[in-house]
Protein backbone atom coordinates (compact mmCIF):
# COMPACT_ATOMS: atom_id res chain seq x y z
CA UNK A 1 0.00 0.00 0.00
CA UNK A 2 1.08 3.56 -0.82
CA UNK A 3 1.22 6.69 1.21
CA UNK A 4 -0.57 10.05 -0.95
CA UNK A 5 3.26 10.68 -0.74
CA UNK A 6 4.40 8.00 -2.56
CA UNK A 7 1.18 8.15 -5.13
CA UNK A 8 2.53 11.81 -6.13
CA UNK A 9 5.99 10.56 -6.49
CA UNK A 10 4.59 8.11 -8.44
CA UNK A 11 2.82 9.89 -10.90
CA UNK A 12 5.41 12.47 -11.61
CA UNK A 13 5.02 15.34 -9.22
CA UNK A 14 8.57 14.98 -8.29
CA UNK A 15 10.31 14.46 -11.96
CA UNK A 16 10.81 11.22 -14.03
CA UNK A 17 13.52 10.40 -12.22
CA UNK A 18 11.90 10.08 -9.21
CA UNK A 19 9.28 8.54 -10.44
CA UNK A 20 11.20 5.99 -12.30
CA UNK A 21 12.53 5.45 -8.60
CA UNK A 22 9.47 5.12 -6.87
CA UNK A 23 8.03 2.40 -9.64
CA UNK A 24 11.19 0.63 -9.43
CA UNK A 25 10.89 0.27 -5.35
CA UNK A 26 7.35 -0.68 -5.53
CA UNK A 27 8.25 -4.00 -8.30
CA UNK A 28 10.89 -4.61 -5.64
CA UNK A 29 8.62 -4.93 -2.95
CA UNK A 30 6.11 -6.30 -4.69
CA UNK A 31 8.53 -9.85 -5.75
CA UNK A 32 10.02 -9.24 -1.24
CA UNK A 33 6.06 -9.73 -0.32
CA UNK A 34 6.69 -6.48 1.27
CA UNK A 35 3.02 -4.61 2.65
CA UNK A 36 4.35 -0.98 2.18
CA UNK A 37 7.32 0.87 1.88
CA UNK A 38 9.20 2.95 4.74
CA UNK A 39 11.40 6.19 5.42
CA UNK A 40 14.76 5.82 5.28
CA UNK A 41 17.56 8.43 5.34
CA UNK A 42 20.89 6.58 5.47
CA UNK A 43 21.25 4.83 2.08
CA UNK A 44 25.08 3.47 0.78
CA UNK A 45 25.28 2.52 -2.44
CA UNK A 46 27.61 2.38 -5.39
CA UNK A 47 26.60 4.69 -8.38
CA UNK A 48 30.25 5.14 -9.41
CA UNK A 49 30.72 3.92 -12.44
CA UNK A 50 33.67 2.68 -14.47
CA UNK A 51 35.37 1.83 -17.78
CA UNK A 52 33.00 -1.23 -18.30
CA UNK A 53 29.83 0.91 -17.91
CA UNK A 54 30.53 3.45 -20.60
CA UNK A 55 31.85 0.88 -22.91
CA UNK A 56 28.51 -1.07 -22.86
CA UNK A 57 26.52 2.27 -22.89
CA UNK A 58 28.85 4.19 -25.62
CA UNK A 59 29.61 6.99 -23.46
CA UNK A 60 30.74 8.80 -20.43
CA UNK A 61 27.94 11.29 -19.76
CA UNK A 62 27.27 10.21 -15.86
CA UNK A 63 23.20 11.52 -16.13
CA UNK A 64 23.08 8.65 -19.22
CA UNK A 65 25.03 6.29 -16.88
CA UNK A 66 22.71 6.81 -13.77
CA UNK A 67 19.86 6.58 -15.90
CA UNK A 68 21.01 3.55 -17.68
CA UNK A 69 22.66 1.11 -15.10
CA UNK A 70 20.82 2.90 -11.49
CA UNK A 71 17.01 3.89 -12.79
CA UNK A 72 16.47 0.93 -15.60
CA UNK A 73 15.89 3.35 -17.97
CA UNK A 74 16.38 3.54 -21.95
CA UNK A 75 16.11 7.56 -21.65
CA UNK A 76 18.41 9.94 -20.15
CA UNK A 77 16.53 12.52 -16.76
CA UNK A 78 16.90 14.68 -15.37
CA UNK A 79 18.39 14.00 -12.08
CA UNK A 80 17.44 15.66 -8.87
CA UNK A 81 19.53 15.97 -5.45
CA UNK A 82 18.89 12.95 -3.15
CA UNK A 83 16.10 13.43 -0.98
CA UNK A 84 17.96 10.63 1.57
CA UNK A 85 21.27 11.12 3.22
CA UNK A 86 23.49 9.14 1.03
CA UNK A 87 26.88 7.87 0.66
CA UNK A 88 29.05 6.42 -2.06
CA UNK A 89 30.57 3.29 -1.14
CA UNK A 90 34.01 1.72 -2.55
CA UNK A 91 34.71 2.24 -6.23
CA UNK A 92 36.53 1.28 -9.32
CA UNK A 93 39.77 3.11 -8.87
CA UNK A 94 42.04 5.46 -5.74
CA UNK A 95 41.41 8.93 -6.92
CA UNK A 96 45.03 9.62 -6.61
CA UNK A 97 47.14 6.65 -7.34
CA UNK A 98 44.76 5.35 -10.57
CA UNK A 99 48.11 4.93 -12.59
CA UNK A 100 49.44 1.78 -10.29
CA UNK A 101 45.92 0.16 -11.44
CA UNK A 102 46.34 0.65 -15.11
CA UNK A 103 43.57 2.87 -15.31
CA UNK A 104 43.87 4.79 -18.97
CA UNK A 105 43.87 8.71 -18.28
CA UNK A 106 40.56 9.26 -19.98
CA UNK A 107 38.96 6.51 -17.86
CA UNK A 108 39.85 8.29 -14.81
CA UNK A 109 38.71 11.81 -16.23
CA UNK A 110 35.49 9.95 -16.30
CA UNK A 111 34.84 8.64 -12.97
CA UNK A 112 36.00 11.48 -11.95
CA UNK A 113 33.19 13.12 -13.64
CA UNK A 114 30.50 10.67 -12.40
CA UNK A 115 31.97 11.07 -8.65
CA UNK A 116 31.54 15.06 -8.99
CA UNK A 117 28.00 14.08 -10.74
CA UNK A 118 27.04 12.15 -7.20
CA UNK A 119 28.69 14.94 -5.23
CA UNK A 120 26.57 17.68 -7.16
CA UNK A 121 23.12 15.82 -5.39
CA UNK A 122 24.28 15.40 -1.88
CA UNK A 123 26.19 12.03 -1.79
CA UNK A 124 28.99 12.23 0.36
CA UNK A 125 32.03 10.27 -1.03
CA UNK A 126 33.27 8.37 1.37
CA UNK A 127 34.44 5.16 -1.63
CA UNK A 128 35.13 2.55 1.19
CA UNK A 129 32.89 -0.36 2.32
CA UNK A 130 33.24 0.41 5.60
CA UNK A 131 31.18 3.54 5.98
CA UNK A 132 30.97 3.13 9.41
CA UNK A 133 34.86 3.44 10.63
CA UNK A 134 34.41 7.04 9.19
CA UNK A 135 31.72 8.56 10.24
CA UNK A 136 28.18 7.14 9.01
CA UNK A 137 27.37 5.19 11.94
CA UNK A 138 23.73 3.99 12.04
CA UNK A 139 22.06 4.24 15.00
CA UNK A 140 20.33 1.58 17.30
CA UNK A 141 16.72 -0.03 15.12
CA UNK A 142 17.53 2.88 11.90
CA UNK A 143 15.86 1.33 8.59
CA UNK A 144 18.49 2.14 6.39
CA UNK A 145 19.16 1.03 2.53
CA UNK A 146 22.44 -0.18 2.37
CA UNK A 147 24.79 -1.77 -0.57
CA UNK A 148 28.22 -4.15 0.34
CA UNK A 149 27.30 -7.52 2.12
CA UNK A 150 30.27 -7.06 4.73
CA UNK A 151 28.58 -3.67 5.70
CA UNK A 152 25.24 -4.79 5.76
CA UNK A 153 25.80 -7.84 8.31
CA UNK A 154 28.21 -4.92 10.25
CA UNK A 155 25.00 -2.41 10.94
CA UNK A 156 22.77 -5.45 11.40
CA UNK A 157 24.74 -7.37 13.79
CA UNK A 158 26.94 -5.09 15.72
CA UNK A 159 25.11 -1.80 15.87
CA UNK A 160 21.41 -3.17 15.35
CA UNK A 161 20.74 -1.13 12.33
CA UNK A 162 18.08 -2.59 9.66
CA UNK A 163 19.04 -2.96 6.33
CA UNK A 164 18.88 -5.81 3.61
CA UNK A 165 21.61 -6.18 1.53
CA UNK A 166 20.17 -4.14 -1.61
CA UNK A 167 21.56 -3.25 -5.12
CA UNK A 168 22.55 -0.50 -7.13
CA UNK A 169 19.40 0.41 -8.39
CA UNK A 170 17.32 -0.13 -5.32
CA UNK A 171 19.79 1.82 -3.15
CA UNK A 172 19.41 4.86 -5.98
CA UNK A 173 15.87 4.21 -5.91
CA UNK A 174 16.20 5.21 -2.11
CA UNK A 175 18.29 7.81 -2.38
CA UNK A 176 15.53 9.79 -4.57
CA UNK A 177 12.85 8.48 -2.86
CA UNK A 178 13.85 8.62 0.85
CA UNK A 179 11.61 5.07 1.33
CA UNK A 180 12.74 1.37 1.11
CA UNK A 181 10.33 -1.69 0.65
CA UNK A 182 9.53 -3.07 4.67
CA UNK A 183 10.45 -6.20 4.20
CA UNK A 184 13.37 -9.08 5.10
CA UNK A 185 15.66 -7.55 7.79
CA UNK A 186 13.47 -4.23 8.60
CA UNK A 187 11.03 -6.56 10.12
CA UNK A 188 11.43 -8.08 13.97
CA UNK A 189 10.23 -11.82 12.73
CA UNK A 190 13.62 -12.08 10.53
CA UNK A 191 16.16 -10.84 12.64
CA UNK A 192 15.64 -14.04 15.24
CA UNK A 193 17.98 -16.31 15.64
CA UNK A 194 17.30 -19.62 13.06
CA UNK A 195 20.87 -21.95 14.05
CA UNK A 196 22.74 -22.40 16.80
CA UNK A 197 26.68 -22.44 16.30
CA UNK A 198 28.70 -24.05 19.42
CA UNK A 199 32.18 -22.93 19.19
CA UNK A 200 34.59 -25.07 20.93
CA UNK A 201 37.57 -24.31 20.03
CA UNK A 202 39.78 -21.56 21.05
CA UNK A 203 38.91 -17.73 19.15
CA UNK A 204 41.75 -15.64 20.24
CA UNK A 205 42.98 -14.06 17.10
CA UNK A 206 41.58 -11.75 14.22
CA UNK A 207 42.83 -14.90 11.86
CA UNK A 208 40.80 -17.17 14.25
CA UNK A 209 38.19 -14.56 13.75
CA UNK A 210 38.51 -14.78 9.81
CA UNK A 211 38.60 -18.15 9.95
CA UNK A 212 35.12 -19.09 12.51
CA UNK A 213 33.29 -16.43 10.38
CA UNK A 214 33.95 -18.77 7.10
CA UNK A 215 32.87 -21.38 8.91
CA UNK A 216 29.95 -20.19 9.90
CA UNK A 217 28.73 -19.23 6.56
CA UNK A 218 29.59 -22.12 4.60
CA UNK A 219 27.29 -23.71 7.82
CA UNK A 220 24.34 -21.27 8.07
CA UNK A 221 24.18 -20.03 4.01
CA UNK A 222 21.34 -17.19 4.25
CA UNK A 223 20.12 -17.99 7.45
CA UNK A 224 20.81 -16.11 11.16
CA UNK A 225 23.20 -17.74 13.99
CA UNK A 226 23.65 -17.39 17.55
CA UNK A 227 26.72 -18.44 18.45
CA UNK A 228 28.09 -19.53 21.92
CA UNK A 229 31.23 -21.05 23.22
CA UNK A 230 33.33 -20.62 26.53
CA UNK A 231 34.94 -17.63 26.68
CA UNK A 232 33.84 -15.93 23.33
CA UNK A 233 33.01 -12.98 24.27
CA UNK A 234 36.05 -12.32 26.63
CA UNK A 235 39.59 -11.77 26.61
CA UNK A 236 42.20 -12.41 25.01
CA UNK A 237 39.68 -12.97 21.81
CA UNK A 238 37.28 -10.76 22.95
CA UNK A 239 35.53 -10.06 19.67
CA UNK A 240 36.58 -6.02 19.19
CA UNK A 241 35.12 -4.02 16.25
CA UNK A 242 38.03 -5.53 13.76
CA UNK A 243 37.81 -8.69 14.58
CA UNK A 244 33.67 -8.83 14.04
CA UNK A 245 34.48 -6.49 11.16
CA UNK A 246 35.94 -9.23 9.45
CA UNK A 247 33.90 -12.58 11.34
CA UNK A 248 30.97 -10.72 9.34
CA UNK A 249 32.75 -10.25 5.95
CA UNK A 250 33.61 -13.75 6.16
CA UNK A 251 30.56 -14.92 6.91
CA UNK A 252 28.82 -13.30 3.96
CA UNK A 253 31.63 -14.49 1.46
CA UNK A 254 31.02 -18.19 2.22
CA UNK A 255 27.31 -18.26 2.99
CA UNK A 256 24.41 -15.08 2.67
CA UNK A 257 24.88 -14.40 6.01
CA UNK A 258 23.27 -10.90 7.04
CA UNK A 259 22.79 -10.86 10.53
CA UNK A 260 24.59 -12.83 13.77
CA UNK A 261 23.99 -13.05 17.37
CA UNK A 262 26.76 -13.35 19.71
CA UNK A 263 24.96 -12.84 23.04
CA UNK A 264 27.45 -10.35 25.89
CA UNK A 265 28.60 -8.50 22.65
CA UNK A 266 25.77 -7.73 19.87
CA UNK A 267 22.91 -5.89 20.92
CA UNK A 268 19.64 -7.42 20.46
CA UNK A 269 20.23 -10.42 22.13
CA UNK A 270 21.34 -11.11 25.74
CA UNK A 271 20.77 -14.80 25.66
CA UNK A 272 20.86 -17.54 23.23
CA UNK A 273 17.03 -18.66 24.12
CA UNK A 274 16.56 -14.80 23.23
CA UNK A 275 18.23 -14.51 20.36
CA UNK A 276 15.99 -18.14 19.60
CA UNK A 277 12.90 -16.30 19.88
CA UNK A 278 12.03 -19.36 22.56
CA UNK A 279 12.36 -21.86 19.41
CA UNK A 280 14.21 -24.33 18.95
CA UNK A 281 17.13 -23.97 16.55
CA UNK A 282 17.00 -25.72 12.89
CA UNK A 283 20.10 -27.11 13.29
CA UNK A 284 23.09 -26.59 15.20
CA UNK A 285 26.75 -27.10 14.15
CA UNK A 286 29.85 -27.34 16.07
CA UNK A 287 33.26 -25.68 15.86
CA UNK A 288 36.07 -27.83 16.83
CA UNK A 289 39.98 -28.39 16.06
CA UNK A 290 38.83 -30.41 12.34
CA UNK A 291 36.38 -27.60 11.35
CA UNK A 292 39.18 -25.05 11.86
CA UNK A 293 41.89 -26.67 10.34
CA UNK A 294 39.79 -28.03 7.33
CA UNK A 295 38.76 -23.87 7.02
CA UNK A 296 42.13 -23.31 6.54
CA UNK A 297 42.58 -25.61 3.94
CA UNK A 298 39.44 -24.24 2.01
CA UNK A 299 40.62 -21.08 2.05
CA UNK A 300 44.01 -21.73 0.50
CA UNK A 301 42.78 -24.48 -2.02
CA UNK A 302 44.00 -22.37 -5.00
CA UNK A 303 47.30 -22.14 -3.41
CA UNK A 304 50.00 -24.26 -5.08
CA UNK A 305 53.28 -22.40 -5.16
CA UNK A 306 55.02 -20.49 -2.54
CA UNK A 307 56.84 -17.78 -4.35
CA UNK A 308 54.28 -14.94 -3.24
CA UNK A 309 54.01 -11.77 -6.01
CA UNK A 310 51.59 -9.63 -3.99
CA UNK A 311 50.12 -9.49 -0.07
CA UNK A 312 47.34 -7.44 0.02
CA UNK A 313 45.89 -6.12 3.21
CA UNK A 314 42.43 -4.11 4.20
CA UNK A 315 39.61 -6.33 3.31
CA UNK A 316 36.87 -5.01 4.38
CA UNK A 317 38.77 -1.52 4.42
CA UNK A 318 42.03 -1.54 7.17
CA UNK A 319 40.70 0.14 10.14
CA UNK A 320 43.75 2.45 11.71
CA UNK A 321 44.68 0.05 14.22
CA UNK A 322 45.01 -2.40 11.33
CA UNK A 323 47.24 0.29 9.26
CA UNK A 324 49.42 0.51 12.27
CA UNK A 325 50.24 -2.96 12.97
CA UNK A 326 51.37 -3.59 9.40
CA UNK A 327 53.68 -0.04 9.83
CA UNK A 328 55.02 -1.60 13.09
CA UNK A 329 55.92 -5.10 11.44
CA UNK A 330 57.72 -3.39 8.33
CA UNK A 331 59.51 -0.74 10.68
CA UNK A 332 63.10 -0.66 9.02
CA UNK A 333 62.75 -3.57 7.13
CA UNK A 334 62.73 -3.84 3.11
CA UNK A 335 60.11 -6.16 0.83
CA UNK A 336 61.35 -8.90 -1.18
CA UNK A 337 62.23 -7.18 -5.06
CA UNK A 338 59.48 -9.58 -6.36
CA UNK A 339 56.42 -9.07 -3.73
CA UNK A 340 54.19 -6.41 -3.47
CA UNK A 341 52.39 -5.11 -0.72
CA UNK A 342 49.27 -2.76 -0.71
CA UNK A 343 47.26 -1.97 2.28
CA UNK A 344 43.65 -0.78 1.86
CA UNK A 345 41.68 1.67 3.92
CA UNK A 346 39.39 4.35 4.14
CA UNK A 347 40.63 7.79 2.43
CA UNK A 348 39.45 9.50 5.68
CA UNK A 349 41.92 7.03 7.92
CA UNK A 350 44.70 7.27 5.40
CA UNK A 351 44.84 11.14 6.06
CA UNK A 352 45.51 10.02 9.82
CA UNK A 353 47.26 7.00 8.99
CA UNK A 354 49.68 9.34 6.82
CA UNK A 355 49.67 12.63 9.60
CA UNK A 356 51.07 9.31 12.20
CA UNK A 357 53.73 8.36 9.82
CA UNK A 358 52.43 5.29 9.09
CA UNK A 359 52.06 5.26 5.46
CA UNK A 360 55.62 6.44 5.20
CA UNK A 361 56.74 3.63 7.39
CA UNK A 362 54.86 1.36 4.54
CA UNK A 363 56.39 3.42 1.90
CA UNK A 364 60.04 3.28 3.35
CA UNK A 365 59.48 -0.91 3.42
CA UNK A 366 58.85 -0.56 -0.60
CA UNK A 367 54.72 -0.82 0.06
CA UNK A 368 51.68 0.77 -0.56
CA UNK A 369 48.61 2.50 1.25
CA UNK A 370 45.53 2.53 -1.06
CA UNK A 371 41.83 3.93 -0.88
CA UNK A 372 38.43 4.11 -2.23
CA UNK A 373 39.21 0.60 -3.80
CA UNK A 374 40.02 -3.13 -3.64
CA UNK A 375 41.23 -5.69 -6.12
CA UNK A 376 38.28 -7.28 -6.01
CA UNK A 377 35.82 -4.54 -6.89
CA UNK A 378 38.53 -3.01 -9.08
CA UNK A 379 39.86 -6.05 -10.77
CA UNK A 380 43.34 -5.23 -10.81
CA UNK A 381 46.55 -6.58 -9.88
CA UNK A 382 50.18 -5.66 -9.72
CA UNK A 383 52.03 -6.62 -13.15
CA UNK A 384 52.40 -10.32 -13.50
CA UNK A 385 50.65 -11.71 -10.45
CA UNK A 386 50.32 -15.21 -10.31
CA UNK A 387 50.17 -15.59 -6.28
CA UNK A 388 48.80 -13.49 -3.77
CA UNK A 389 48.44 -13.81 -0.22
CA UNK A 390 45.92 -11.74 2.22
CA UNK A 391 44.58 -11.74 6.01
CA UNK A 392 41.35 -11.39 4.77
CA UNK A 393 39.10 -14.66 4.44
CA UNK A 394 36.75 -12.57 1.89
CA UNK A 395 39.57 -11.79 -0.45
CA UNK A 396 41.09 -14.98 -0.18
CA UNK A 397 37.46 -16.12 -1.68
CA UNK A 398 36.77 -13.82 -4.10
CA UNK A 399 39.99 -12.56 -5.80
CA UNK A 400 40.98 -15.85 -7.02
CA UNK A 401 37.87 -16.71 -8.60
CA UNK A 402 37.57 -12.99 -10.22
CA UNK A 403 41.39 -12.96 -11.32
CA UNK A 404 42.59 -16.56 -11.41
CA UNK A 405 45.38 -16.08 -9.14
CA UNK A 406 46.61 -18.40 -6.42
CA UNK A 407 45.55 -17.36 -3.04
CA UNK A 408 47.12 -17.93 0.30
CA UNK A 409 44.95 -16.75 3.72
CA UNK A 410 46.89 -16.35 7.03
CA UNK A 411 47.79 -13.66 9.77
CA UNK A 412 49.10 -10.61 9.12
CA UNK A 413 52.04 -11.19 10.45
CA UNK A 414 52.20 -14.44 8.05
CA UNK A 415 51.51 -12.17 5.16
CA UNK A 416 54.31 -9.54 6.04
CA UNK A 417 57.02 -12.05 6.37
CA UNK A 418 55.78 -13.18 3.21
CA UNK A 419 56.22 -9.75 1.44
CA UNK A 420 59.57 -9.69 3.02
CA UNK A 421 60.58 -12.95 2.25
CA UNK A 422 59.27 -13.06 -0.85
CA UNK A 423 57.67 -16.87 0.22
CA UNK A 424 54.88 -18.21 2.35
CA UNK A 425 56.48 -19.90 4.94
CA UNK A 426 56.57 -23.88 4.95
CA UNK A 427 54.02 -25.27 6.76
Amino acid sequence: MLSPADERMLAGEQGPAVAAALELLVKYGDLMGAEHLIDTDNVCGANLFGPRHSRVLGTTDPAALFSRFSLDLEETVDVPPFRAHSCQLIGPRDRDQWELQGIAPTDATAMEDSERYLADRGVDLLSTCTPYQVGNVPRFGEHCAWMESSAVVYINSVLGARTNTEGRESSAASMLTGRTPYCGYHLDAHRRATHLIEVRHPVVTTEDWNILGYWVGEQVQDAVPVLTGPGLAQAPGAPTPVRLKQFGAAAASSGDVEMYHLPGVTPEARTVEEALGGRRPAAVSVFDAAARAATVASLCRTAVDREVDFVMIGCPHASLEQVREVARLLDGRRLADSTALWVFTPRALRTVAERSGYVATIERAGGRVLSDTCPAIGQFLPPGTKVFATDSAKQAHYLPAITGVQGWFGSVRTCVTAALDGRWPDA
